[in-house]
């Protein structure tokens, strides 16, 4: 905010350029027979994890034509990757986003990771329309003036501050 309470983008131009480097992540519960499908490539709409990791590494890309006052960044590897469990019939999204710049890119990895889970639901909505996405979150980040900070597992939602 400004000194009269309006939004403002933060100034960022005299902050040193530094690797930055974030990781997300988000659940979607498909059930055990859609994550069947899906792991199988039996989908009608085609490859839904290829799909969903383009979708993701696009958003990344579109964060900041997406979130009001997010700097544009230019982004030089996102990573969109899934990680199944198949007994409970979930899938784990995990988005890492690198640049380096002036700012963070913790946004980019929770867009990507946002945007990757909704193109599974997308793609995978007529089989079952229970399918719920759940615990997105940051899981670490990397650079700038306030360093490196990972979540702590054993921590609540509410802090879960480490290193």
């Amino acid at each position: 905010m400004d000194s009269e309470g309006r939004a403002r983008m933060v100034d960022v131009g005299d902050k040193d350029q530094t690797r930055r480097r974030a990781v997300a992540e988000v659940w979607v519960d498909l059930g055990e027979a859609v994550l069947g499908e899906i792991l199988r490539g039996g989908l009608p709409k085609g490859d839904a994890l290829a799909v969903a990791r383009i979708a993701g590494i696009q958003a990344a890309k579109k964060t900041a034509d997406l979130i009001p006052l997010c700097h544009v960044l230019l982004l030089e590897q996102v990573g969109i990757d899934f990680h199944p469990d198949t007994e409970a019939g979930r899938i784990r999204i995990e988005c890492e986003v690198r640049c380096t710049g002036r700012t963070g890119v913790e946004m980019e990895a929770l867009t990507g990771a946002s945007v990757a889970a909704l193109t599974l639901y997308d793609m995978c909505k007529a089989m079952n329309r229970a399918i719920a996405i759940d615990g997105l979150k940051l899981l670490a980040k990397s650079g700038g003036r306030s360093g490196d900070w990972r979540r702590d597992p054993e921590a609540a939602a509410g802090g879960g501050e480490s290193g």
